[in-house]
């Protein structure tokens, strides 16, 4: 049927395109339906030859186009064949998807008044459909290429896995249900219901691949899925990273970059199905049939189980995907609930100050988390070898300087990064595995292992902060008097990457600024050591102690490093630097200790989470080493009984504990009396 068909025009303004009126449109669709099997090439032509039997009322809304292109025909009464065959598509049908919201070309009579070809938007029209006209091929050619770029567009946004590793082939050759049940509801729809549906599925597949999208990302880099409620803060915290490791242009432009392409992806998809189902509507005999086709292929595959290289041929991943977010969002607001009752009740919360570690009086305490440090850093064949030699000539060398160790594993609340989630779960006692958990326990009054040494009154407390570039409201939490971020130090050398200095400097100004200053108390600390944090390029190196100065002796050390491109986007190269960075941080502690550590030094460190899957493998576990050293043997016989092993590595078969049972267990070793608190 040809586009004229869709409109009505009263004698009297013939000559006025513009004023036509769209036909009913129900009338015009079902027209649509039936002309092709109700009439032949044979019968068309004999109408296109008698131009009486089209009527005054049937006017080609470009018949100035026409006219000018044709002056010999008499004008309005000539027109397109009216009926067309099914696969045959007439170069006004061609554009019909592009003519507008009505499905139809608005009129564009070049001299006529009521034209709308002096606006821009008309202009642009009248110009498409001259174009069309001139090339009819390549107008055909252009509206079916869009259409199936159309198709696999959103055939893609249906069948896409939400893991890296997933990525395969035989994920693309699924039969997507989703598409099915959406293409009977558009053939019953009329087309305004049809169109806005159409829309508002597209933007949800469009949101729907964005999150398959994160969740890759999160994935690989953090060792789980992103959650849609508490992630999005995290993303300005990569654009950071981003900016420390890569540069700031470099920062502001993959974020400039990500927002144009999500609008894009949104926009793009929307129409993409908008497309598909006027698709759809042209043809709704044919569409009908093949949609009953598909529905009954699918449900003979998920009968019969059919698959194509071990994946199933019948797919409803995108309802599936849906429904796991929407699970992901209740079980997150029911989560927050459960463990604000949880953080209430404490074993230790009631405790009296006096029976709170006792069997440390007098001791200076050292609480170490080393950045990324993993077990895939001591057992990983790529990394190990080098990791190893370094924990053994540190365990020597501690040795002939009277320190010995005990070491074992934690599993970790958290994977690649998002240290801080660690380093409060280790010291809180409590599961903090997501942002939410973390807001809630540091706005609590829950006892953190480094409070405990607080409140007995008998210690000083202090942080060592490298990494902290901002206020840190964290510091009452942790119990500490006093707080060190990047810029309190001294450090006048440059950043390497992410971290804002050398661990070797952190310890050195530690020493010259807490450590070595004589006291009435003891002192407790926490210290957060960088150099191990991703990008792993540029690596400081190990100087003379008595040659760290403000920290400018780096600076030749910096310029000669690696480029942190190059190691990012190189898995081999990522592994080796990692391993690298990790020998640097051991040294750095364990030589430190040599050189400053007292008879009453007591120091625990541990990694607060494995490195992300790109260097530790898809399979890594969450595991961390933990050590306990000390010159005083007494504070190592507290735990015997933990079978832990002897040196700063531990055994493959050394006990694995949660996290988040190392603060309760730290405390009883050391005569702790429990007394829990009301929830």
């Amino acid at each position: 049927m040809p586009v004229f068909a869709r409109f009505r025009q009263p004698p009297a303004t013939v000559d006025d395109p513009s004023s036509v009126p769209p036909a009913n449109e129900e009338a015009t669709e079902a027209t649509a339906e039936t002309a092709p099997d109700e009439a032949t090439p044979e019968q068309a032509e004999p109408e296109q030859a008698a131009p009486e039997k089209a009527g005054a009322d049937q006017a080609v809304p470009d018949e100035a186009t026409q006219e000018k292109a044709e002056p010999e025909q008499p004008g309005a009464d000539q027109a397109v064949p009216e009926q067309a065959g099914a696969d045959e598509v007439v170069p006004e049908q061609a554009g019909a998807d592009e003519a507008g919201p009505g499905g139809a070309a608005p009129a564009a009579g070049g001299d006529n008044p009521g034209s709308d070809k002096g606006t821009p938007l008309g202009g642009r029209l009248a110009h498409w459909r001259a174009w069309r006209d001139r090339h009819p091929t390549a107008a055909l050619v252009l509206h079916w290429s869009t259409t199936v770029l159309a198709a696999v567009l959103v055939f893609a946004g249906l069948v896409m896995p939400n893991r890296v590793a997933a990525l395969q082939p035989n994920r693309f050759t699924r039969l997507p249900a989703e598409a099915i049940v959406a293409a009977v509801v558009m053939l019953a729809l009329p087309r305004r219901p049809r169109v806005i549906l159409a829309a508002v599925s597209g933007t949800v597949l469009g949101a729907l691949t964005i999150v398959n999208v994160l969740d890759m990302g999160f994935t690989e880099y953090l060792g789980r899925a992103f959650n849609l409620v508490l992630d999005w803060g995290l993303l300005d915290d990569a654009q950071s990273y981003l900016a420390d490791s890569m540069g700031r242009a470099t920062a502001v432009g993959a974020a400039a970059g990500a927002v144009v392409l999500v609008v894009l992806l949104l926009v793009l998809m929307a129409l993409a199905t908008v497309r598909l189902s006027n698709l759809l509507a042209s043809n709704t005999r044919t569409a009908t049939r093949a949609t009953l086709i598909a529905g009954t292929v699918w449900i003979t595959c998920s009968t019969l189980g059919l698959q194509v290289d071990g994946m199933p041929i019948a797919s409803d991943r995108a309802a599936g995907a849906l429904k796991v977010q929407a699970h992901r969002v209740v079980d997150t607001v029911r989560d927050e609930a459960a463990f604000r009752k949880e953080a209430k009740a404490d074993q230790f919360g009631d405790t009296p100050a006096d029976q709170l570690v006792p069997d440390l009086r007098g001791k200076d305490m050292i609480f170490t988390f080393i950045e990324s440090y993993g077990r895939s850093a001591i057992e990983d064949p790529g990394i190990a070898p080098g990791v190893d030699k370094t924990l053994d000539a540190s365990t020597a060398s501690l040795a002939k300087a009277g320190f010995h160790a005990r070491s074992g594993w934690l599993t970790s609340a958290t994977y690649g990064g998002s240290s801080w989630l660690g380093h409060s779960t280790t010291l809180s006692g409590l599961w903090v595995d997501n942002q939410q958990r973390y807001r809630t326990v540091m706005s609590s009054d829950h006892l953190s292992l480094t409070k405990a040494f607080k409140k007995t009154g008998d210690w000083d407390t202090v942080g060592v902060m490298p990494g902290v570039q901002k206020g840190w409201p964290e510091q009452s939490f942790y119990g500490l008097d006093k707080v060190y971020n990047a810029f309190q130090m001294g450090y006048k050398g440059p950043k390497f990457s992410w971290s804002t200095m050398p661990d070797q400097y952190a310890l050195e100004a530690f020493q010259r600024l807490e450590h070595g200053k004589k006291r009435d108390k003891p002192l407790m600390s926490e210290i957060i050591l960088t150099s191990s944090h991703q990008p792993w390029s540029p690596i400081p190196k190990m100087v003379g102690w008595d040659e760290l100065g403000d920290g400018s002796v780096f600076g030749p050390i910096q310029k000669a490093g690696t480029n942190p491109s190059d190691i990012i986007t190189d898995s081999t190269r990522s592994q080796q630097e990692y391993g690298k960075s990790i020998q640097y941080s051991v040294t750095s502690l364990t030589q430190w200790l040599e050189r400053y550590g007292t008879d009453d030094t007591v120091l625990v460190f541990l990694g607060d989470h494995q490195p992300i899957a790109r260097v530790s493998g898809n399979h890594a576990s969450r595991d961390v080493p933990v050590s306990i050293v000390a010159k005083d043997p007494k504070v190592l016989d507290k735990i015997a009984g933990w079978n832990w092993t002897k040196g700063l590595k531990p055994a493959r078969n050394a006990p694995v504990w949660k996290m988040s049972s190392f603060r309760d267990r730290f405390l009883t070793a050391y005569g702790s009396t429990p007394h829990p608190s009301e929830d």
